[in-house]
């Protein structure tokens, strides 16, 4: 599946990939990790989120968001935002949701 390469291009300059983020082709898809945890990425016209538990009942409550659907089954702690809606102040909200998220976890 290609991606966005718009959407790639606003997530790569927000992120200011260095030491901590990391980009990375996967699943067809593009991805972002920080200290070696999948932040955010770009499927399709999508943005795929990260998001901590605590954060997932009001993450999916904003516009454009839905669990995300991986072989039929719902991956908890992943959220898909719709392109449509990512103007450049709702991406960069989800874009520190998905590295804060990213952040708590142990490094890889």
């Amino acid at each position: 599946m290609a991606y966005d390469e718009v959407l790639a291009e606003r997530v790569r300059e927000s992120l200011e990939e260095g030491a901590e983020v990391v980009e990375k082709n996967m699943f067809g898809g593009l991805v972002f990790t920080v200290r070696g945890n999948t932040a955010v990425g770009v499927v399709g016209d999508d943005l795929l989120v990260r998001v901590a538990p605590d954060d997932t009942p009001q993450a999916l409550a904003q516009p454009g968001a839905r669990p995300y659907e991986f072989r039929g089954r719902i991956s908890k702690g992943w959220i898909l935002v719709a392109g449509e809606v990512l103007d450049d102040d709702v991406l960069d909200d989800w874009l520190q949701l998905g590295r804060k998220a990213a952040g708590e976890l142990p490094p890889r």
